[in-house]
Formats: C-alpha cells, sequence, structure tokens
C-alpha cells in the first residue's frame, strides 16, 4: 500500500509515481501496465511527451477501477491561453481516454510571454470549477514565477513539478512551495537528468555519489532507493522513470525502512547548486514551439 499526500484542496494523491518522460509509445504501454501490476497507482505524463494515448491504453487494460488510480499530465507553452489550455485538456482527455484528470500542471512558466502563462492558468482554474480536473498545479517554477501567479489568479497550485535529486535540490522554490501550501514534486528525483543518454555526458553521476552508497549499504537498499525515501521523508512527491520491470519494482519497494536524520542531513548537504535540464527563463516558441496533436 502506497503512502499518500493530501493536496492542499483536501485530494489525496499517492506520493510515488511512475514518470514517462522519454518513454517512446511502443514501450510506454508496457511500462505503465508493470507498474501498476506491481503497485503503483500514480502515473506521469504530459501532453508534449507524446505517449498520453500509451498511457490511457494501459490503464484501460489493467482492469482497475478508474478511481484507484491518480493520472497527471500537463499543458504545453503552445496552448497557452484561456481557451486554447481548456482545448488542451479536450486532447489529453481524448488521448487518455478519461472524463476527468485528477492533476493537470503547467508545464513550464514562459517569462518572455507570461501574460499567456497567466491566461492558461486562469483556463485550469475553469477546468477546475467545471469539475474537468481535481487538482491543478504547475511545473518548472521559480519563486518569481508563484509570485506573479499567484498575484493574478485565485487557485493557489496544488503541486509544483521541479528538477530535485540530491545534487539540485532548489532549496528557495521548495520554501516558497511551503509557504502557500503547494507539494513539490521532484522530476527526475533519483537524478536521471545526471546519466541520461542524450543529457549526462560529461556529468557528475548522483548514482554513483559515495555518501549514497554508504546509506544504501547501511540499509541494505539502492542508491535509488535511498534517494527516494530521502524525498518521501521530507515530503515530496517523486516520480521516478524506469521501462525496467525490476528497476520498476526497486523504486517502489521503500515504505520498509527509514532514513535518520543524520541519513537526510548528509544528502542534503550534496547539493550542487547547478541545473542539468532546461533554463525555464530560455524557453521560446521559436526553440520550444511544437504543436500539440488533437486527439
Amino acid at each position: 500500500m502506497t503512502s499518500t499526500i493530501v493536496l492542499n484542496n483536501g485530494i489525496e494523491m499517492p506520493a510515488i509515481g511512475l514518470g514517462v518522460f522519454q518513454t517512446s509509445p511502443d514501450e510506454t504501454v508496457d511500462a505503465v501496465t508493470a507498474a501498476l501490476e506491481l503497485g503503483y497507482r500514480h502515473i506521469d505524463t504530459a501532453a508534449g511527451y507524446g505517449n498520453e494515448r500509451e498511457v490511457g491504453q494501459a490503464l484501460r487494460q489493467s482492469g482497475l477501477d478508474r478511481h484507484e488510480v491518480f493520472i497527471e499530465t500537463k499543458v504545453w507553452i503552445t496552448d497557452y491561453g484561456l481557451e486554447a489550455t481548456q482545448h488542451a485538456f479536450d486532447k489529453s482527455a481524448g488521448k487518455l481516454g478519461l472524463e476527468v484528470i485528477d492533476l493537470l500542471l503547467l508545464h513550464q512558466p514562459f517569462p518572455t510571454q507570461f501574460d499567456r502563462t497567466i491566461q492558461a492558468y486562469k483556463g485550469l482554474e475553469q477546468l477546475l470549477a467545471d469539475g474537468k480536473v481535481r487538482a491543478i498545479g504547475v511545473s518548472n517554477f521559480a519563486p518569481e514565477h508563484l509570485e506573479q501567479l499567484l498575484a493574478e489568479t485565485d487557485v493557489i497550485p496544488a503541486v509544483n513539478q521541479i528538477e530535485l535529486h540530491p545534487y539540485y535540490t532548489q532549496p528557495d522554490v521548495q520554501r516558497a512551495d511551503a509557504e502557500h501550501g503547494i507539494i513539490t514534486q521532484a522530476w527526475s528525483p533519483i537524478g536521471g537528468i545526471t546519466f541520461y543518454p542524450g543529457w549526462g555526458e560529461g556529468r557528475t553521476n548522483v548514482m554513483q555519489d559515495q555518501t549514497i552508497a554508504a546509506i544504501a549499504n547501511t540499509h541494505r537498499k539502492s542508491p535509488a532507493q535511498i534517494m527516494l525515501r530521502w524525498h518521501l521523508q521530507q515530503g515530496r512527491s517523486a516520480i521516478p522513470k524506469s521501462v525496467q520491470p525490476h528497476r520498476t519494482k526497486e523504486n517502489y519497494d521503500i515504505f520498509d525502512f527509514e532514513l535518520s536524520a543524520q541519513d537526510v542531513a548528509s544528502i542534503d548537504r550534496l547539493d550542487q547548486g547547478i541545473r542539468r535540464g532546461p533554463e525555464p527563463a530560455s524557453l521560446t516558441l521559436e526553440t520550444a514551439g511544437f504543436e500539440i496533436p488533437e486527439a
């Protein structure tokens, strides 16, 4: 039985989910099916990942009641705007085969056109009021983005999904989230972005960190399990990605041990303050303005 986190509107969300970023459509059905069979009840996807349809297929094939699985997806920047974002829901819901999406996020702030970000979020607020989504939130928002958003909208985001692993902990974002009752959700929670093919060349692999290895040895767990437990004990949600069933199983087997306060502090000290993922402030329609297909 997975532990859950209560969002600021009272909705319960499983703390650990399966992420499908960079999971090809032909791998997604098997990856999600394996996760659901292992007990996962939270799947994170995005319109921009190109695999929402396959997530929906796996969910239908699982035989699980719809209300047993928490589905989270994201709106890409090309669909930002009051009406455009409401239509983005239609596209995602159509591909997922769902009438209601549990959590819908804005995938990025759009700093150079923040008025579009505001209108997009107002679109999310309308979807929430209409009962089409159960919770709304944001992704990759810095404190200044949150402040701008909160000043011009009514519903406080339930979640802010950000790059967060032992080598990049974003304490300023975590503080801002906590001040507003926003759950911080970690993407790349086991530092995959430090070693993903195409992302990690020349980078220090957090999975090989000696401090984490020593803690893992003490608890007879893997480095990935130590990092995921570290997230959960600090109240964060985490969405590790894997297409290998044995890794997916390992990532879920984290509820039978507890890190000491010293363990947690040791991992906290590993922060290098260096972002490995894309810089949100550099996002433009010219560089990232791909269109999301209709359902």
